[in-house]
């Protein structure tokens, strides 16, 4: 009887051992399967690349424009077209600077129009003696060129920073009048020599005491 009763104990303890062991084998095979799905997802995940448009592509996007593609299509094409690069903490910022900057110098355009439509509504005061000097409008506009921002030439690009040509005095009158409604003889236009993109300091001489520095920023499309 006793030797019926341990044979069953020992029987039993096998069996649970033996189940607690496929438990065990079970749960371990599961684990791993688990951690090979993981893997083969964060591999497949890195296959995707976050970029911006440094140009319009065909059928994917225009310049500017954010989006995920995948790995192979960013290393093999548009990278090496220069067409797109990765985004980065670092462009995301500088992008997000240069939106808040252009918002401002719109507002700031805004403003300098208002300011010479109310010089446009009473011109024939400054004709006046006892008007505004001569001296005093050049300060004025001199004012509304250097709070209007910088003003944009827009060239074709070549290797590197080169652009085709260069920018001349007449080029930033033209801007000035599309921009400001405002007539200025590019003789009193003073430009450093711009055949590369970047920003540059324009000198207008608007009075023999009265010069206006404005800034003139060249960029390639």
């Amino acid at each position: 009887m006793a030797s019926t009763s341990l044979s069953w104990a020992s029987s039993s303890w096998l069996q649970n051992h033996s189940f607690s062991n496929n438990v065990t084998t079970d749960t371990m095979k599961g684990t791993d399967r688990v951690s090979g799905l993981t893997i083969v997802a964060q591999k497949k995940a890195k296959k995707v690349r976050k970029i911006i448009l440094k140009e319009d592509v065909t059928e994917l996007g225009k310049k500017g424009q954010l989006m995920d593609v995948k790995a192979g299509y960013f290393r093999n094409y548009l990278l090496p077209m220069g067409m797109a690069q990765i985004v980065t903490p670092g462009l995301l910022k500088e992008m997000k600077m240069e939106d808040e900057r252009i918002e401002a110098e719109k507002k700031r355009v805004v403003l300098v129009r208002r300011l010479l439509s109310c010089l446009q509504l009473v011109p024939h005061l400054l004709l006046l003696p006892w008007a505004i000097s001569v001296k005093e409008e050049a300060q004025q506009l001199a004012l509304i060129f250097e709070t209007v921002g910088a003003f944009k030439v827009k060239r074709k690009g070549r290797e590197g920073k080169q652009i085709f040509g260069s920018v001349t005095a007449q080029d930033l009158v033209d801007i000035i009048k599309a921009q400001l409604q405002r007539d200025v003889d590019k003789r009193i236009v003073s430009l450093p020599e711009i055949r590369e993109t970047g920003e540059y300091i324009a000198e207008l001489k608007l009075h023999p005491e009265v010069t206006a520095r404005v800034r003139v920023t060249v960029y390639a499309n």
